[in-house]
């Protein structure tokens, strides 16, 4: 999954908040992005997702998806040289943070 993304990413979530604390809610670097992603399987070991809608822009994508408790969640992606170099995601409001 981490050969789409480029070694100087950017990702924000809520989740990173929740998962290391952090307020920015911000991972810099292909091996922060890895590490949050370990962190969440860790902690979510059911974690899936149901894939609503895709809309596509000149270098981005905007995914919609539903995760495995049904929340719904968008995260929007954007791409240089063919790899995702910065992104973030957007839960619903019954994420308690």
């Amino acid at each position: 999954m981490l050969a789409h993304y480029h070694d100087d990413v950017t990702f924000s979530s809520p989740m990173v908040s929740r998962f290391h604390g952090d307020p920015s809610g911000t991972v810099r670097g292909k091996k922060a992005l890895r590490e949050h992603w370990t962190e969440g399987l860790r902690r979510i070991p059911d974690l899936r997702f149901e894939v609503g809608d895709v809309r596509v822009g000149v270098d981005s994508l905007v995914i919609d998806y539903r995760d495995q408790i049904g929340g719904r969640v968008y995260e929007a992606l954007t791409f240089r040289d063919g790899l995702v170099i910065c992104g973030f995601g957007a839960h619903g409001t019954a994420l308690a943070l």
